[in-house]
């Protein structure tokens, strides 16, 4: 077993597409915690997982997966990891019984008892067939199927989307218990930030192909915030203090990255703290600036 700092290296990736490029990006996983990968539906997060699974050629650039190279030791590493898709990836003919059977010839360290507990807790059929499951009962069962074979590394492409927010809640607490063991990882990409919020120990956002922010999350929470104002007072804020700022009928509301910054420069002004999904909506709104609702 070999020692690594990071479950994930991605490093100066790129990625062309007609119409489409994943720009230079890099970012790390550290081993142990839970990273959300945050952007709009296009962004670039499913382009990035298929690259870091070697499901489609990257152009330029490395990528590590448990310390390991994601091309040249892919064996080894999908031994080693688990991935949860959006979509099933499992035939509707099949029942959870025979996804035993499957994975057990896929994985040396497959195991029946763990993966019959999830069963169990899941309240998942052993013998209906897949096809009359629900979302939400076929979600649980790839994520039975991904943590019974003692994976460090879970990758996760928009696992929780369309889900009721009690069964939502039942997966993040099964994700908060998989990384009690300190050599398990995560790297769960969506766009519901308010999942991400609850169990995210860092976070990475890309728009447009670019990784625009990546670090823990309570420091981009914490560096962030929105000035809340009169349109007079916005006036007197300089453009390049600001991301992007939300006109109203009201007033104005910019959002910063250097909240404290931006205390000291504009000391009269309200500023108040944030949250990912309003990160998310106002690095959006970059490029115009300014956008009203």
């Amino acid at each position: 077993m070999n020692d690594y700092t990071n479950a994930i290296e991605i490093k100066n990736v790129t990625k062309k597409y007609d119409g489409f490029t994943l720009d230079n990006i890099s970012f790390d996983v550290p081993r142990g915690s839970i990273m959300g990968f945050i952007g709009q539906n296009g962004a670039g997060k499913t382009t990035t997982i298929r690259s870091l699974l070697n499901i489609i050629p990257i152009n330029a650039g490395e990528i590590k997966l448990l310390g390991l190279d994601y091309a040249e030791q892919e064996q080894a590493i999908k031994e080693r990891i688990a991935v949860v898709f959006d979509e099933l990836p499992f035939h509707d003919i099949f029942n959870a019984k025979d996804m035993s059977r499957i994975f057990k010839g896929l994985y040396q360290k497959w195991d029946d008892k763990v993966y019959e507990s999830y069963l169990d807790r899941f309240q998942l059929p052993r013998k209906k067939k897949i096809g009359q499951f629900s979302k939400g009962m076929k979600m649980k069962l790839q994520i039975a199927c991904a943590l019974s074979h003692d994976a460090e590394l879970l990758v996760m492409d928009e696992a929780t989307t369309g889900l009721d927010p009690v069964v939502r809640s039942e997966i993040l607490d099964i994700f908060l218990e998989y990384l009690q063991e300190e050599n398990h990882s995560i790297l769960m990409s969506s766009h519901i930030t308010s999942d991400l919020e609850k169990i995210a120990d860092s976070v990475t956002f890309i728009d447009r192909g670019k990784i625009l922010v990546t670090g823990y999350k309570d420091e981009v929470l914490g560096n962030h915030g929105v000035i809340k104002c009169t349109k007079a007072d916005y006036k007197d804020i300089e453009p390049e203090d600001i991301i992007s700022a939300r006109i109203t009928d009201f007033g104005a509301e910019a959002m910063v990255s250097d909240r404290a910054e931006a205390a000291r420069k504009y000391s009269g002004l309200l500023i108040e703290p944030t949250t990912l999904e309003e990160i998310m909506v106002y690095y959006v709104h970059r490029v115009a600036k300014e956008w009203s609702v």
